[in-house]
């Protein structure tokens, strides 16, 4: 009887371009708009992140007149896609098997987990927890392979305060010491975009 190919690495190039247009789409909800009202006046929408100051009526303005694009968003995603592959990692945007998890690593099956429905979050959400689980595949690297259980990369791991209150919610709270200090160094990294490539290249 044949043996069965095992699952390929990485995403196919359809695949990573559908999650590139979807990821384009998303970030629609990211722009601010302006609205005419009735009596003429102008009500601005606008979505912030966590973390993220209010802004002013000029920056609002700014940012309709000159809309970010996510572009360096992208391109880190596709980066980090092409480092991943590289090194073995498959990809699949599925749900998750740790409840309430936006994403995890699996070293044992070399799977990257992401929840679908951070497609849905634009570029900048999606690149930050993709580049998270690559700092958890470098964990693992660290420690003798790819299959390995993570291990602390020595890291800052002094998480913003926009991100701290994630380490009490339920999914780690009962978590051991040892992978809530994985999970720190994870989070107060995470924003530094084109970290997770580097780190998988040095360590896998």
């Amino acid at each position: 009887m044949a043996k069965s190919a095992s699952p390929a690495a990485g995403l196919s190039p359809a695949a990573e371009a559908t999650l590139l247009q979807h990821l384009a789409v998303a970030d629609r909800q990211w722009l601010p708009r302006a609205e005419i009202l009735p009596n003429g006046a102008t009500r601005y929408h606008y979505r912030r992140r966590p973390g993220e100051p209010r802004l002013s009526v000029a920056e609002l303005r700014a940012l309709i007149a000159n809309p970010p694009r996510f572009g360096a968003e992208r391109l880190a995603i596709g980066e980090l896609l092409t480092v991943l592959a590289a090194a073995g990692v498959r990809l699949e945007l599925t749900q998750p098997r740790k409840t309430g998890a936006a994403g995890e690593w699996d070293p044992s099956a070399r799977t990257l987990r992401i929840q679908p429905r951070v497609v849905g979050k634009g570029s900048l959400e999606f690149a930050r927890v993709l580049n998270h689980e690559a700092i958890h595949v470098a964990q693992s690297c660290r420690n003798r392979g790819l299959r390995s259980s993570p291990r602390p990369l020595g890291l800052s791991s002094q998480v913003p305060s926009h991100l701290a209150a994630i380490l009490e919610e339920p999914i780690y709270r009962t978590a051991s010491e040892r992978v809530r200090q994985l999970e720190r160094e994870a989070y107060a990294n995470q924003e530094r975009l084109g970290l997770g490539a580097q780190l998988v290249r040095r360590h896998c």
